[in-house]
C-alpha cells in the first residue's frame, strides 16, 4: 500500500525541472503541477455537478441497464471464447482504501463471491464517474483513424485480450452522453504507438501503421466497447490508455472522421492497477519489453490522490482462471458536454491518415505536446 505522505512526496520529486511525458516529449514541470491542480478543481466541482442528479429516475435507470449490460457482457465473451473455469477471487476492501494506488479495482469474483452473488455487487462497481477533467493526448494522436471495435490487428497486436467498456455520462443531468465518437490508441506489448515514427518511437510500417487504434460512437446509454490488449510500458510514463471524445463530428463514407468538424469535448487517460500490470508483463510478449517501467506513483499526470471525485482506473474481471482468458474492464466518465477543447493546448495532432498512409503532422510540436487543435497541416 502506497501512503499519502509516500504520493506527495512523489508528487514533489516528480515536478521538477523538465519531465519526460512520452518518448521524445518534454513538458515544463511547473506546467504539469499546475494543470493536475485545474484537473483536481474541475473534478470536484462536476463530482457536485454529479451529486445533485445522481439519485434522479433517469440517473438509477441507466445504472440497473448498466449492471445487466456488463454481466450479458461478460457471459457472452465466456460463451464465446468456451471459457468454462471459474473466475479468480478477489474482492477490494473499501475500507482498506487511502489513495488510489491502494484502489483493487478488481472486481473478479473474490473469496466469498458465489453463485448466488448479485449482479449489482460486482458489475455496478466504480469508484468515480469521473475521469477528470482532461489531460493532454501527448504527441501521439492521430487523425483519420477508422470506425472500428476491434482495434487489434495481425501483427504488433499480441498481448493479454482487453474487452474495454466505456460510459460516458453528462455531469449536468446524470444522462447518457449519446452519439460522441471516441477515439482510442495506446502502446502495444513492446511500448510501441502505431502511426508514428520518430524519435522515441519508431512503429514498425511507419507513419502508416494503424494497429490498436480505432472509434467508436456512444449509444443511447453513452457506451462504447473496444476490443484491444494491455498496453505495454515505455520509458517516463506509467501504463495508460488514451481516449478522446469528439461531439457533433461527421463520419464519411470511408468510415473516418471529416477534419474540422463538431467538438473535441473530453481528453482522458485510463491508469491500470499495479498489481494487474506485474502479473500482465509476466506474460509473452510483455516480457521482452526492455524498457524502464514508471509506476502509477511515480507517473507525471496521476501523482495525486483518488478519491470520491477522481479516479482513472478501470474496474475489471477476469473472464476465466487467467489472463489467457482475457479480461473485462469497464469505466463510467464523467465530462461536461458543453466543453470543448479543440483550440487547447492539451489538444495536439501529431499525424493523420489519409487514402495514400500516414503522414506527419509538421505543424506538430515534441515539445510540450505539440501544435493545439484544428485540422492537421501537410
Amino acid at each position: 500500500m502506497i501512503h499519502l505522505s509516500k504520493t506527495l512526496a512523489v508528487a514533489a520529486a516528480c515536478l521538477t525541472g523538465l519531465v519526460v511525458a512520452h518518448p521524445g516529449e518534454k513538458v515544463d514541470s511547473h506546467i504539469v503541477k499546475r494543470e493536475i491542480d485545474a484537473r483536481e478543481a474541475i473534478a470536484a466541482a462536476a463530482k457536485r455537478s454529479l451529486g445533485a442528479c445522481e439519485s434522479s429516475v433517469l440517473a438509477r435507470e441507466l445504472n440497473t441497464r448498466s449492471v445487466a449490460r456488463r454481466s450479458r457482457t461478460v457471459n457472452q465473451l465466456r460463451d464465446k471464447r468456451g471459457i468454462n473455469t471459474s473466475p479468480q477471487k478477489w474482492r477490494r476492501d473499501l475500507a482498506a482504501l487511502e489513495v488510489w494506488e491502494a484502489i483493487d479495482h478488481n472486481e473478479t469474483g473474490i473469496l466469498d463471491y458465489s453463485s448466488a452473488t448479485p449482479e449489482s455487487t460486482i458489475f455496478s462497481a466504480n469508484t468515480s464517474c469521473i475521469l477528470a477533467p482532461t489531460v493532454t493526448d501527448g504527441p501521439y494522436y492521430v487523425w483519420g483513424e477508422v470506425v472500428r471495435q476491434n482495434v487489434k490487428e495481425a501483427s504488433y497486436s499480441d498481448g493479454v485480450d482487453v474487452f474495454l467498456e466505456v460510459q460516458y455520462i453528462d455531469i449536468n443531468t446524470c444522462g447518457p452522453v449519446q452519439g460522441a465518437l471516441v477515439d482510442i490508441w495506446q502502446a502495444n506489448a513492446t511500448g510501441v504507438y502505431s502511426g508514428i515514427s520518430e524519435s522515441g518511437n519508431y512503429a514498425a510500417d511507419g507513419w502508416d501503421s494503424t494497429y490498436l487504434r480505432g472509434i467508436q460512437q456512444t449509444d443511447d446509454d453513452g457506451v462504447v466497447e473496444f476490443e484491444t490488449i494491455f498496453p505495454g510500458h515505455y520509458d517516463g510514463r506509467a501504463t495508460h490508455t488514451h481516449l478522446l471524445t469528439h461531439l457533433n463530428a461527421t463520419i464519411l463514407s470511408n468510415q473516418t472522421l471529416e477534419i474540422g468538424t463538431g467538438s473535441v469535448t473530453h481528453i482522458g487517460q485510463l491508469f491500470w492497477n499495479e498489481v494487474l500490470r506485474s502479473a500482465v508483463e509476466d506474460t509473452y510478449p510483455y516480457n521482452t519489453n526492455t524498457q524502464s517501467i514508471t509506476s502509477n506513483a511515480d507517473d507525471m499526470w496521476s501523482v495525486v490522490q483518488a478519491d470520491s471525485a477522481y479516479d482513472p482506473f478501470p474496474e475489471y474481471i477476469y473472464l476465466g482462471g487467467d489472463l489467457d482468458d482475457g479480461l473485462f474492464a469497464w469505466i463510467q466518465i464523467g465530462i461536461n458536454a458543453t466543453a470543448d477543447y479543440t483550440d487547447n493546448s492539451y489538444y495536439s495532432i501529431a499525424a493523420y491518415i489519409e487514402a495514400d498512409g500516414g503522414h506527419e503532422n509538421t505543424d506538430s510540436s515534441s515539445e510540450g505536446g505539440g501544435s493545439p487543435g484544428g485540422a492537421p497541416n501537410k
